[in-house]
C-alpha cells in the first residue's frame, strides 16, 4: 500500500526528512533561518503530506526513497562509549595523582637540600589519593570483566 498525503509520519521518516534538510542546508541551499524554521516544522508535522511540503522546493527529494537515518544508539554502543569515557577518567586522575605527587616531592626535595631533610610528607598526599585510585581502577577492571 503506497504512502498518501494523508498518512501519518514515523518518528523515523521525520528523522530521515531532517537528514535531507541538513544535507540541503549544509550544501547551502537552506540558510540558517529556514533550516531552523523548517526542522522546528518538522517536529510538529504529523502526515506524509506535511513531510513533503517541507522539502517541495528542493532538489532530488523523494520521501518514499529515503536512506535510512542513521540508528540510535543501543545499548551495546552506550557500554562501549561508557568504558572509553571510564577508562579516560581514570587515566585523568592517575596522570592529575602523578602530576601533584612529582611536584610535592619537588618541593620536598628543595626544602631538604636547603636545609634539613624533613620527614617524607609527600607520602601523605599520595598514600591515600593513590589508594583510593588503586581501588577504583581495580574495582572498574572488575565490572568490566563481568559484562564480558
Amino acid at each position: 500500500m503506497a504512502a498518501g498525503p494523508e498518512m501519518r509520519a514515523s518518528d523515523g521518516d521525520r528523522d530521515k526528512v531532517a537528514s535531507v534538510l541538513r544535507e540541503h542546508y549544509a550544501q547551502g541551499r537552506l540558510t540558517t533561518e529556514e533550516f531552523d524554521e523548517r526542522l522546528e516544522t518538522l517536529y510538529t508535522s504529523k502526515t506524509y503530506g506535511e513531510l513533503a511540503v517541507l522539502t517541495s522546493d528542493l532538489p532530488d527529494v523523494d520521501l518514499r526513497r529515503l536512506p535510512e537515518a542513521p540508528s540510535r544508539v543501543s545499548e551495546g554502543s552506550k557500554a562501549v562509549a561508557g568504558k572509553s569515557v571510564r577508562e579516560k577518567s581514570l587515566t585523568a586522575a592517575w596522570a592529575a595523582w602523578g602530576t601533584a605527587s612529582g611536584i610535592n616531592w619537588v618541593i620536598w626535595l628543595i626544602i631538604g637540600v636547603t636545609g634539613d631533610f624533613v620527614y617524607p610528607w609527600p607520602l601523605w598526599v599520595m598514600g591515600p589519593w593513590g589508594v583510593a585510585l588503586l581501588v577504583a581502577t581495580i574495582a572498574g577492571g572488575l565490572g568490566r570483566d563481568k559484562k564480558q
